[in-house]
């Protein structure tokens, strides 16, 4: 049993902007539940009623698929994001991106003076076989280190070669703690999608979170505090 108290439903990109299932989800524990949606990538086809929509629902922040999207050849599509970002600043939301940091060595100037919380999923998707040197990751930590963006300590099993307790990968995990501990949530990342090595297990993945975060206070900063602020669980209990 893992005790999960609260929880945030991410919609997943085969679903693609077609929120249904998650917003279904939400509606049945509205004060324990938060999601994070997809909506179209242009403005014009996003009206403010179903921004509203989604935010009555629990939805706090919107999720871009760069990893399966993206035309790497074409860089970021820095422009498309900036504009949605603007969409939904006066939400609160923040703006999570799928995406290899160690593909975008200037990763900390392209997000300079972005308009939202930037927030990276599986501490920011780069294979422990790059290094916490890598400059895409540095540009990572200087994004964290001046709360520009949040990391989400999700899916070790995904970027390393080695099974649990996904040892050539701890590096990362401490790099983003010394880096700022206060922009850290821990994710289970259920269902697991595409995994093509052994399938986790989520109390073993939570054991994991354990191990390497000794400090009683600092797990329950990322476990508890941090997702309150970053997706606005504090308001619903106050």
């Amino acid at each position: 049993m893992l005790r999960v108290d609260r929880a945030v439903l991410v919609q997943p990109s085969v679903y693609g902007t077609d929120n249904r299932a998650m917003l279904a989800a939400l509606k049945t524990y509205p004060k324990k539940l938060r999601g994070v949606a997809v909506i179209p990538s242009k403005p014009q086809d996003i009206t403010e009623s179903y921004l509203e929509e989604l935010h009555s629902a629990g939805v706090r922040g919107i999720r871009c698929n760069i990893v399966d999207v993206a035309d790497l050849s074409a860089g970021l599509p820095i422009q498309t994001l900036k504009e949605l970002a603007n969409r939904i600043k006066p939400l609160g939301w923040h703006l999570e991106l799928l995406m290899h940091v160690n593909e975008y060595p200037n990763l900390a100037k392209v997000f300079e003076n972005f308009p939202v919380d930037l927030v990276f999923g599986h501490f920011g998707y780069s294979h422990a076989k790059h290094g916490t040197k890598n400059e895409g990751f540095q540009g990572l930590l200087e994004l964290l280190k001046n709360e520009q963006a949040w990391v989400k300590m999700t899916g070790p099993y995904r970027i390393c070669d080695g099974d649990l307790p996904y040892a050539d990968m701890r590096p990362l995990n401490d790099a983003v703690i010394q880096a700022n501990p206060n922009r850290l949530v821990w994710g289970s990342d259920w269902p697991h999608v595409m995994v093509k090595k052994k399938m986790p297990h989520d109390a073993d993945l939570c054991d994991l979170l354990g191990s390497w975060v000794l400090d009683e206070n600092l797990r329950k900063s990322i476990l508890v505090d941090n997702p309150c602020i970053l997706y606005d669980f504090a308001a619903v209990n106050s």
